[in-house]
């Protein structure tokens, strides 16, 4: 599964996959790298989220109905999808040190765009920058966190992953302190985020051009490493990965249904301003990023399909009642939402990235362009279902998704499976 790839120029071939996960010493991450990943995806993420947070003033300002708040979000989220598995198999084969600071530069057009869009062409023009920003970062900036992970897998996502859920639960904060008191022009503000984003980027790529420069030298002195295989049958794998694109769907479709209609569902239901309704979605997000950070370190203990069970299925009886709730516990809900099912991601994705060792990259733009193209796909169709059977509905509707994840009991444990092959390996012949 292992191949000679490209690495950065004026330095020898280095092999990805086997060398590039038997991470130099274990127990201890590159916490400097992983902090400057973090702060990058706070922004990045701050800006992505900055979109859906002045959903209601670009309806009211460009006279649009839910279909084209859909078909925004749709816009942004495909963009910020589809290219991302391509982007994560390139890389995996060349690394692209400096292609973190690119992907934030793409962002920033993208915020220029929308400050100064006049209608609904140009807002798509727009939020497609920026969803091919995020197309470009997430996948490459996974592969680093792996990288100086120290082999604490589940703990480096979770630090990479709680900045961009950080980020998440901003961009609605700033939009209502910003956007909404200064007007749509006031956007241009955020490029600063952006050009601050390519600085922390462009620091982080030295370190990793650096470091796959380490690589390579010391592979020249060094017997070929050996290949790393799943520890589950080709059959189990295509299963496995069957049941965690399921399992992404249920998490990010419900997402959808809260992160682009919560602020119409409780300005509808229970008559709050927008600014209101905005913090009502920022303490949510703001949920979302505390979950982040417990999912990936808990799964470092007890399994990623430990947690994949609490994180998904476990968030069901709260999903179910919340429709039902009066405002006081809708926002109690939504926070124990929040945290329960954000802790699913990290798992889910350090488990398909151990289930096909040496796919770093490619895995991480699969399951990242994922979560982004079911978030889009989502939004749509819930814009579609709102505009013909209102804001209600949806959310009805929604709150069973959650139970999707009995399909969870379909997946192998990994660690017990790489355990017996180890002492397979081991024992005496």
């Amino acid at each position: 599964m292992q191949e000679p790839v490209d690495s950065p120029a004026g330095h020898p071939p280095i092999v990805v996959g086997a060398e590039s996960e038997r991470h130099a010493p274990a127990n201890a991450p590159v916490l400097p790298v992983l902090a400057a990943l973090s702060v990058a995806h706070l922004l990045n993420d701050t800006m992505q989220s900055l979109i859906p947070a002045i959903y209601p003033m670009l309806k009211d300002a460009l006279q649009l109905d839910f279909r084209h708040v859909g078909l925004i979000t749709l816009v942004n989220q495909l963009t910020a999808s589809l290219l991302q598995p391509f982007v994560g198999l390139y890389t995996d084969r060349r690394p692209q040190p400096y292609s973190l600071a690119l992907g934030m530069g793409f962002t920033l057009i993208g915020l220029v765009l929308l400050a100064l869009a006049s209608n609904l062409s140009l807002v798509l023009v727009a939020v497609g920058f920026v969803g091919i920003g995020s197309s470009v970062f997430h996948p490459e900036a996974s592969r680093v966190a792996h990288l100086s992970s120290g082999g604490q897998h589940g703990f480096a996502q979770s630090i990479f992953q709680v900045g961009g859920n950080a980020g998440s639960s901003l961009g609605p904060l700033l939009a209502a302190a910003i956007v909404v008191t200064r007007g749509q022009s006031s956007v241009l503000w955020f490029s600063l985020l952006a050009l601050l984003g390519i600085v922390v980027l462009t620091g982080v790529g030295r370190w990793y051009r650096d470091s796959l420069a380490r690589r390579a030298r010391s592979s020249l002195n060094s017997e070929p490493p050996a290949p790393l295989v799943s520890p589950v049958p080709r059959r189990q794998v295509i299963l496995s990965l069957g049941v965690l694109i399921t399992l992404v769907f249920s998490k990010y479709f419900y997402l959808a249904s809260i992160s682009s209609y919560y602020t119409f569902y409780l300005i509808e239901k229970f008559g709050l301003s927008i600014k209101s309704a905005q913090l009502h979605l920022f303490l949510f997000l703001f949920a979302i990023a505390a979950g982040t950070f417990l999912g990936g370190p808990i799964g470092d203990r007890v399994g990623r399909k430990a947690v994949i069970w609490a994180s998904i299925l476990g968030v069901a009886p709260f999903s179910l009642a919340l429709p039902y709730a009066n405002l006081f516990w809708a926002g109690v809900l939504s926070v124990v939402i929040g945290v329960i099912l954000a802790s699913a991601f990290s798992a889910i994705l350090v488990y398909a990235q151990e289930l096909i060792p040496g796919k770093v990259g490619l895995m991480a733009g699969l399951f990242f362009g994922l979560a982004f193209g079911m978030g889009g796909i989502g939004s749509a169709v819930l814009g579609a279902l709102a505009d013909r059977h209102g804001i209600g509905f949806i959310f009805h509707v929604c709150s069973y998704l959650p139970l999707i994840g009995l399909l969870t009991a379909f997946l192998p444990n990994l660690e017990s499976h790489a355990q017996r092959a180890k002492n397979a390996a081991c024992a005496p012949r």
